[in-house]
């Protein structure tokens, strides 16, 4: 106790000592500021406290920092040491339970060298000579463990040894795979550009050169890579049918529009290997990240970039269920389909006919065993009694049909098309006087002149009309324009964001080609060219790009505006056209179904008849 008491004192004197020097430089500054001769000096001496102060503070943080870090690492340390000593309780425990396999082995030894009592005694010599041989065979036994450790050592170090070879196999596969597609993707434009200049010579030549011409054609839309399988080399060329059923070298009939076809077959093959390395694969794992969906900047992004085939049905689902979350009823689909049975439904005609226009390069509607046909009856049946206002109208076919051929399930497909016309379409879009996708046309007129003044002063300096091609475009949201590859990514987009895409990929298609147009110096072959050239667009990539981006700004306030200002004009044609025919029929009906001089009734022919 006295000497705790003393440490005590002893740590007592040391505060006051540094007490006392503390008062004791307080003081000496207390002096050297009342000896100042001036307010400036006294003003610099302040200011040095106060640096000093400042100083003192800087230490301090820097010394609690150190503390804190101090702190840190004990902790750390201290974990590390619990660590290490449940480690040394697990390397105690192991140790305990060799120790009792060894009692137990050597007492097994023991038992096998004690003579047991009811044998007849073994003489010394016989004894000695089983002791030599077990220990004989004791070192045998070290011997073939120390060469089964050697050898194990050995093999592990061939397993390492093979796993990095392995490993260096694997990338240089994946280096020359990467180089293949490359390869294949340059073969497929090396082709496309020989095809495409087969098709100039051909326009050009005469004579015996026509005719080899000819047959070369023949021959390169009929060639397949059978040199490359015939050797084994795993090649992906060209197949007939895409992955949602569509030719990708439709049959035409003219010679030219099957050469074009083969071209752009090739033409999308190509950029399709170049881009699934860059642009798909990061594409398919940020999807495959993405989990829950919920509407964002993100989604939207991702959205506009393309669905990948095995997510894009699930994501469909979704973006139909928020449009139609407040139609949905359940059992409404199969309530619709029993009506349907009941009564025949004036549209039913209609539809039947359709049926067997639906996408004729579609072998999922042309097998004659496919299932879709029917799928497709029974979704515009229930479709007419959804919306009598409606019923059925040419293009709902094509609209669910693209439904169909990605979600596959009926009622999925019906609440697509329910989606697409009372949800996403503005009111009598379909109607029988079309009178919102009269307007939408318009629209476009005044953005094409407002985004591409070049290409609209060209078509209008020949008079083309581009409404006979673009009101399908927007009736049927590209249905029958575009190739599945890029199609579908149009529908991603318009699914989630609405009419707002359809305005911008019909101008992106025109800005694609605008080049193209622009060289054509003949009416004619403007409208030749505008039949078949949303087939020649290959690079979706490019396409979205110019959709998204070079036609922006976009707002959706100027799409109103205009939308707006066609209909009020719109609406005042049609009623001006409502009175002329009105005061035609007044008219004709006041001069009464006279005959001219000179002709015969049809009633006066029959009599004589």
């Amino acid at each position: 106790m006295l000497t705790k008491e003393l440490k005590s004192q002893k740590e007592l004197v040391r505060i006051l000592h540094k007490a006392l020097e503390a008062a004791q430089q307080e003081k000496r500054a207390s002096s050297a500021y009342l000896a100042a001769a001036e307010d400036k000096d006294r003003l610099e001496l302040v200011r040095h406290k106060v640096r000093q102060i400042a100083e003192l503070s800087r230490q301090v943080e820097a010394l609690e920092q150190e503390r804190e870090s101090l702190a840190h690492t004990a902790s750390l340390r201290e974990q590390q040491l619990q660590e290490l000593q449940r480690h040394v309780q697990l390397l105690m425990e192991k140790n305990q339970a060799k120790q009792q396999v060894i009692c137990k082995l050597s007492e097994q030894v023991t038992r096998d060298f004690m003579q047991p009592p009811s044998q007849t005694p073994v003489p010394p010599e016989v004894a000695d000579r089983d002791f030599l041989s077990q220990q004989e065979k004791m070192e045998h036994l070290k011997d073939d463990m120390e060469a089964y450790r050697t050898q194990n050592r050995f093999l592990n170090s061939e397993i390492h040894q093979v796993t990095k070879i392995w490993r260096r196999v694997a990338e240089k596969e994946k280096a020359l795979l990467m180089k293949c597609a490359y390869l294949q993707a340059k073969n497929c434009q090396v082709e496309s550009k020989y095809l495409a200049g087969l098709q100039r010579l051909q326009e050009a030549a005469e004579g015996e050169c026509a005719e080899l011409l000819r047959q070369l054609i023949q021959e390169a839309l009929q060639c397949e890579a059978r040199e490359a399988l015939a050797e084994g080399v795993e090649l992906s060329p060209v197949s007939e049918y895409d992955e949602y059923g569509f030719l990708t070298v439709p049959n035409y009939e003219m010679e030219d529009l099957k050469l074009l076809a083969k071209i752009q077959a090739l033409e999308v093959h190509s950029h399709y290997l170049l881009a699934h390395e860059a642009v798909e694969r990061p594409l398919r794992e940020r999807w495959a990240a993405l989990g829950d969906l919920a509407p964002s900047a993100e989604l939207k992004q991702l959205l506009r970039a393309g669905v990948p085939r095995e997510h894009r049905p699930r994501v469909w689902k979704w973006l139909i269920h928020l449009r139609v979350r407040h139609l949905q009823i359940p059992g409404r689909y199969q309530a619709l389909l029993s009506q349907g049975q009941v009564r025949k439904h004036p549209a039913a005609r209609q539809i039947e006919l359709d049926l067997n226009r639906t996408f004729p390069n579609n072998k999922h509607f042309t097998c004659p065993t496919s299932s879709f046909p029917d799928k497709l009856r029974r979704v515009l049946l229930a479709f007419s009694w959804q919306n009598p206002t409606i019923g059925y109208c040419q293009g709902l076919n094509r609209l669910a049909a693209i439904a169909l051929l990605v979600l596959e399930e009926e009622e999925s497909a019906f609440w697509c098309l329910v989606a697409i016309v009372e949800t996403i379409m503005p009111p009598d879009y379909y109607s029988k006087t079309l009178t919102s996708s009269q307007v939408d046309q318009r629209v476009l007129q005044d953005l094409l002149l407002e985004k591409l003044p070049r290409l609209m002063a060209h078509l209008g300096q020949h008079r083309v009309d581009l409404s006979f091609l673009t009101f399908n475009w927007f009736l049927v949201v590209f249905s029958d324009s575009l190739i599945s590859n890029i199609l579908l990514r149009v529908w991603d987009a318009f699914l989630y964001e609405g009419t707002k895409v359809i305005f911008r990929y019909a101008l992106a298609i025109f800005k694609y080609n605008e080049e193209e147009i622009l060289r054509l110096q003949d009416a004619l072959e403007i409208y030749q060219y505008l039949r078949f050239f949303t087939k020649t667009i290959c690079n979706s990539q490019k396409l979205m790009h110019i959709a998204f981006n070079d036609m922006n700004p976009f707002p959706m306030k100027q799409l109103q505006q205009l939308r707006t200002a066609h209909r009020e004009r719109l609406e005042a044609e049609l009623r001006e056209l409502e009175q002329l025919k009105a005061e035609y029929l007044e008219t004709r009906n006041s001069q009464g179904p006279a005959v001219p001089e000179g002709c015969t009734s049809e009633d006066e022919g029959e009599g004589e008849a």
